[in-house]
Formats: C-alpha cells, structure tokens, sequence
C-alpha cells in the first residue's frame, strides 16, 4: 500500500509548530507495513489543499491530511477537500448526536461549522477533541491537534496495510564517501535498500521485505566496515 501525508497549516510553513504528526504518522504506518512516499505541507488556502488532494489521490492508495479541523477562520481542510472531490459541505447529524451523547456537547453550544463535512463522507468521532474527521473515498482526514490526530488514526489503522518490511543498522567510524563500492556489493548480493546518515558516525540502513535478507547484510557489512563503539 502506497500512501501520502498532507499536512495543513500557515505556522507549520512559518516554522512556529515542528511537524510531529508526519513523522509519527509515517513511523505508525511503517509498521503497518505501508509505503509513505510523500509528505507535503500546505497553507490554510482553499485552492491548495483541493490540487494536492486531487494530485494525491489520483496517484496513490490512500492519502492523509491532518490539520484545519474546526469552526474557526482558518481551519479550512474540510473546505479544501470538499472542492477536491466537487462536493459541498454540509452538517453531520451523526457527528453532532455523536458529541452530544458521548462528548458531551450539546448541538446548541457547538460552534457554526464544527461538524461541517463533505456530502457523503464517513465520519471519524473525535475521541480526544472535538472537531470531528472523515473518509472520503480514499481521501482520510484528521485533526492537527497531535493527540487527537493520533488517537483518531488508531480507529481506522486496520485500513492500512503491506508487506512488513525489516530495518536493522550499522554504524561506522568510515566517511559515507568511502563506502560507495561496499553500498553497490550489499545491494547487489543480497537485494536490500540502504540508506546512509551522515553525522558524528555513519549510520547504514538496511531494509527488505526479507527478514533473512537484512540479517546477512548486515553481518557482511558488519565484516567489511570499521565499526562505531556501541
């Protein structure tokens, strides 16, 4: 399975909130065994949100887009995937009887707009918040808030799912320039995809589909590598 992470917010760009839920999203879907292969953050603009989703889901099997849930000015990804898919928005009864038996949010006190959906979409309760999220097609769309986010993903993970893969690694005291010729025998020898990470040691990693596969890489590099001090 093949995904994207479309993450929504001005004060992500702006550099005034550290993007945690792509990365915890894309650690939690690895060990699904899912493939992330973009990660994209996006303004508060109607426009923006609807091309990246419509570029995504054309291209991918499932596309996540946390951030710019909720009734205020700003939140504006129901906006923006509601004209992705050319549909309006339109009050969720199931979201609102939802936060009124199990919220605690009687209809009267939500804000105008905070159980806005696109036409259509199935509803994610907001087990953490109260902003609810939704599944438009393949199209899943979550709060910004990290502990909702996560806690709302954890109701629809049995919806993501691959191949395991199997990542072990090797740190050496070598410079990444110097272990080019041993990148190209490893990969050819034993089918695995590597990865260097330059910084005080180099960190080697190794992954396949394989658990046995990764196993001997490793050892081989093991064998042919000066070694950091664990």
């Amino acid at each position: 399975m093949r995904v994207a992470i479309v993450s929504v917010g001005d004060e992500l760009l702006a550099g005034e909130t550290t993007n945690t839920n792509a990365a915890w999203l894309g650690a939690r879907l690895a060990d699904r065994g899912v493939t992330t292969e973009r990660v994209i953050t996006v303004p508060d603009r109607v426009a923006d949100i609807a091309r990246v989703v419509n570029e995504f889901r054309a291209e991918y099997d499932a596309v996540l887009v946390t951030g710019g849930l909720g009734p205020t000015h700003d939140d504006l990804t129901m906006d923006g995937v509601a004209a992705a898919f050319g549909r309006d928005l339109e009050a969720s009864e199931e979201a609102v009887t939802w936060l009124d038996e199990h919220g605690g949010y009687a209809a009267a006190d939500l804000a105008e707009g905070t159980a806005d959906l696109p036409t259509g979409a199935r509803v994610l309760h907001n087990t953490a918040g109260v902003a609810p999220g939704c599944v438009v097609e393949s199209v899943y769309v979550l709060p910004g808030v990290p502990e909702e986010m996560e806690a709302m993903f954890e109701t629809v993970a049995e919806e993501f799912s691959g191949e395991p893969r199997y990542v072990e690694s090797v740190v050496t005291t070598e410079p990444e320039s110097s272990l080019l010729d041993r990148f190209d025998e490893v990969q050819e020898t034993f089918g695995v995809k590597l990865g260097s990470y330059p910084g005080e040691n180099v960190r080697i990693r190794v992954e396949s589909t394989d658990e046995a596969d990764v196993e001997c890489a490793v050892e081989w590099l093991r064998e042919r590598v000066d070694l950091a001090d664990s």
